[in-house]
C-alpha cells in the first residue's frame, strides 16, 4: 500500500480538518439520499391516490360505463399506474435499506475510527514535544551549571593571587570552585542523557508512529471514498432494476389504449338504448287553399275532424288531437297568472294572462319531447299522460321501451338462474353430507341436516316459480318484438315500392276538403293512401287504450284563454271534467270532451272531486 500520507508529517492539522469535511460530506451525502427517497414515497402516495380516485365505484353508475371500451381501457390504465406506484415505492424502501441505512451506520463507526486515529496522534505529538522541553531544560541547566563554574574558578584564581587573603579563605573558594564544576559535569551528562532520548523520540515519531497513524487514517479515508463510490453505483442500480417492470407498465397503459374500439362503443350504445320502437310515418301535406273562402275556428276544426275520423280514421293523429297531445307532453313550464281580480270582461283585459310561450313546430316539439331525458317511452304512456314525475319502478318492466324491457328481463332471468344454480349446489352438498352422516353416525346427526334441507328447498320453489314468471315476459316480449320487426320490413318494402312507381309531386293539392271538415282524396294519388294508412295505424295504436278517468268536475271561475301550448281555454262558469289534480304547479288537467283537453290555472276554478262526477256533470 502506498503510504501518500506520510509526506502530511508536518500537516496533521491540515489533515484532521480534512477528514472532518470528508465525514460531512458523507453525511450530506446520506441526507440527499433520505430526501429523494421521501420524494419517491410522496410520489408514489400520490399516484395511488389518483389511481384510487377514479376507479369504480361499486353500485355506481360508473359500472353500466364498464361496457364500454373507453371505460375498460381507462381502468386498466389505472390499474396499470397503480402498479406504476408500486415501483416508486420499492425505490424508496431500496434505497432506504440499502443506502440510508447502511451509511446512517457507516457514519458513527467512521467518527469513533477518526477519534481514535487522531487521538493516537495527538498523543504521539505531545510526547515529542514533552522529550523536547526536557531537552530544553537540561540544556538550559547545563549553561547556567558551566557559568557558575567559571565565576567559582575565577573567584578561587583571584583569592589564590592575593598576599592578604587567609589560607582558610583561599582553601574554601577552592572547594567552592571544584563543586561549581562537579555540578557543571554532572548537568553535562544530563543535557547528554536527555539529547540522546530526544533523537531517540523523534526519529520514532517521524518514522514509526506518525507514518503507522496516518497509514491507518488514508485507509479509513479510502474506505470512507470507496463507500461513497458504492453508494452511488446502488443508487442507480436501485433506479435500472424496476426500469423493466416500469415498462411494463407503461407498455400496458399502451395496450389498454389500443383496446378502445370505436365500431364497438358505437354498437355498444345502440344496444344500450335501442327502444325497439318503429319511427312514424311520414307527415301528411295537408291542402289549406281551399278552405281559404271559410274561417274554421280550431275547435269546430277539431270537433269535425273528430266526426271525420271515427268513419274514416284517415287523418294524422297529431292533428287530430293537438289539444290533447299538448296537454300529455308536458304541463306549461310558466306558473299560472293569478285570478284577475274582476271576473269581468274589463278585468279580464286588465288582468295577467296566461303564460306566454315561443311556438314551435308541433313535430319539433314531439322530437324534443321524446329526446329528452325524461321522455315516455311509448306512445301509449304519452296517452296516459305517465310523465318523468310519476313512479317508475315496477316488477315486469312494462315502462321500459320493449327493447330495454327484453334486456332487463333477460339479465333478472340470468340472475335468479345463478340464484339456482348456487342453491343446487348448496342442496347437493347438505345430501352428501346427510349421506355421510347416514353411513358414519359419529361424524354427525344426519337429522340435524334436514331443517336447512327444507329450507333450501322451498327456497328453490319460489326461485323457479319467478324465474317461470319472467320467462313468460321474456318470451311475451319476444314476440312482440319479432311481429313489430315483420310489419316494420313490410311497411319499408311498401313505402319503396310506393317511391319507386309514384313520384312524389304537387298532387297533395288537388286534395279537396268537403263542407263537413273532413279530407277527400283524389284516387290516383297513392301516395296519400300511404300515408293514410300508416296515420291510420298509427292512431290505432295511440288510442288502443281508455283515456284517463275523470276524477271529479270543476266550474270555471274566471274565464281563461288558452294561448299557450299544453292549455284549455275556458269560459267562466263552464264546467270540466278533471282528470288529474294540482301536482305542485300551480296547473289542474281538465277534459272538455273526448277530443279535447289540457291544463287550467288551479286558481281560476273551483274542484269538486267525485268518482262519480261524470255522470251527473250539467253545463251553465
Amino acid at each position: 500500500i502506498l503510504m501518500f500520507f506520510c509526506s502530511l508529517q508536518d500537516q496533521f492539522d491540515n489533515l484532521e480538518k480534512h477528514t472532518q469535511w470528508g465525514i460531512e460530506f458523507l453525511e450530506r451525502y446520506t441526507k440527499f439520499v433520505k430526501e429523494r427517497s421521501e420524494i419517491e414515497l410522496s410520489y408514489a402516495k400520490q399516484i395511488r391516490n389518483l389511481s384510487k380516485k377514479y376507479q369504480l365505484k361499486k353500485n355506481s353508475k360508473e359500472e353500466e360505463e364498464f361496457k364500454y371500451t373507453t371505460s375498460r381501457a381507462f381502468l386498466m390504465t389505472l390499474n396499470e399506474l397503480n402498479d406504476y406506484a408500486g415501483q416508486h415505492e420499492v425505490i424508496a424502501e431500496n434505497l432506504s435499506t440499502q443506502i440510508i441505512a447502511e451509511l446512517s451506520r457507516y457514519t458513527q463507526e467512521l467518527k469513533a475510527e477518526r477519534k481514535s486515529h487522531f487521538h493516537d496522534g495527538r498523543r504521539a505529538q505531545q510526547h515529542i514535544e514533552n522529550s523536547w522541553k526536557q531537552l530544553e531544560s537540561s540544556k538550559r541547566r547545563f549553561e547556567r551549571d558551566c557559568k557558575e563554574a567559571d565565576r567559582a574558578q575565577h573567584y578561587f584564581d583571584k583569592m589564590d593571587a592575593d598576599i592578604n587573603v587567609t589560607k582558610a579563605d583561599v582553601e574554601k573558594a577552592k572547594q567552592q570552585a571544584q563543586l561549581r564544576h562537579q555540578i557543571a559535569e554532572d548537568s553535562k551528562n544530563e543535557y547528554l542523557t536527555y539529547l540522546q532520548k530526544f533523537n531517540k523520540d523523534q526519529h520514532e515519531h517521524y518514522y514509526t508512529l506518525i507514518p503507522h497513524i496516518f497509514q491507518r487514517i488514508q485507509e479509513m479515508e479510502e474506505r470512507r471514498v470507496g463507500r461513497v463510490r458504492e453508494s452511488m453505483r446502488v443508487y442507480t442500480e436501485v433506479e435500472h432494476k424496476v426500469l423493466p417492470i416500469v415498462s411494463k407498465c407503461l407498455d400496458g397503459m399502451t395496450k389498454a389504449a389500443e383496446s378502445i374500439e370505436p365500431k364497438m362503443d358505437s354498437k355498444q350504445v345502440v344496444e344500450s338504448y335501442k327502444s325497439g320502437f318503429e319511427p312514424p310515418g311520414d307527415v301528411e301535406f295537408e291542402d289549406y287553399s281551399v278552405s281559404m273562402k271559410r274561417a274554421v275556428s280550431e275547435s269546430s276544426f277539431l270537433n269535425a275532424r273528430g266526426e271525420s275520423r271515427r268513419r274514416s280514421r284517415s287523418k294524422l293523429w297529431p292533428l287530430l288531437k293537438r289539444n290533447k297531445l299538448m296537454s300529455l307532453l308536458a304541463s306549461p313550464r310558466q306558473p299560472p297568472p293569478p285570478p284577475p281580480t274582476s271576473p269581468s270582461p274589463d278585468g279580464l283585459l286588465n288582468g295577467p294572462q296566461s303564460p306566454q310561450q315561443p311556438k314551435e313546430p308541433l313535430s319539433q316539439r314531439l322530437n324534443d319531447f321524446m329526446g329528452t331525458k325524461h321522455k315516455m317511452h311509448c306512445l301509449r304512456s304519452l296517452k296516459r299522460g305517465v310523465s318523468s314525475r310519476a313512479g317508475t319502478g315496477q316488477e315486469d318492466y312494462s315502462h321500459l321501451p320493449p327493447e330495454q324491457r327484453r334486456k332487463k328481463l333477460q339479465a333478472k332471468l340470468n340472475d335468479i338462474n345463478k340464484d339456482i344454480q348456487k342453491e343446487m349446489d348448496q342442496r347437493d352438498a347438505l345430501t352428501k353430507m346427510k349421506d355421510v352422516y347416514i353411513k358414519n353416525p359419529h361424524l354427525g346427526d344426519p337429522d340435524s341436516i334436514d331443517p336447512r334441507l327444507e329450507e333450501i328447498t322451498q327456497s328453490l320453489e319460489k326461485l323457479q316459480l319467478e324465474a317461470h314468471k319472467f320467462e313468460g315476459w321474456l318470451t311475451e316480449v319476444e314476440r312482440k318484438l319479432l311481429e313489430k320487426g315483420s310489419e316494420s320490413q313490410r311497411r319499408q318494402s311498401s313505402h319503396f315500392d310506393s317511391q319507386g312507381n309514384t313520384p312524389l309531386t304537387n298532387n297533395y293539392g288537388q286534395n279537396r276538403e268537403s263542407p263537413d271538415g273532413s279530407y277527400t282524396e283524389d284516387p290516383s294519388t297513392e301516395t296519400s293512401m300511404q300515408f293514410k294508412s300508416r296515420s291510420t295505424e298509427f292512431d290505432e295504436e295511440f288510442d288502443e287504450e281508455e283515456p284517463l278517468p275523470t276524477i271529479g268536475t270543476c266550474k270555471a271561475l274566471y274565464p281563461f284563454e288558452g294561448q299557450n301550448e299544453g292549455t284549455i281555454s275556458m269560459a267562466e262558469g263552464e264546467m270540466l271534467y278533471v282528470i288529474e289534480e294540482d301536482k305542485g304547479d300551480g296547473w289542474t288537467r281538465v277534459r272538455r270532451n273526448e277530443d279535447e283537453e289540457g291544463y287550467v290555472p288551479t286558481s281560476y276554478i273551483k274542484l269538486f272531486l267525485d268518482t262519480n262526477a261524470k255522470g251527473a256533470m250539467t253545463y251553465i
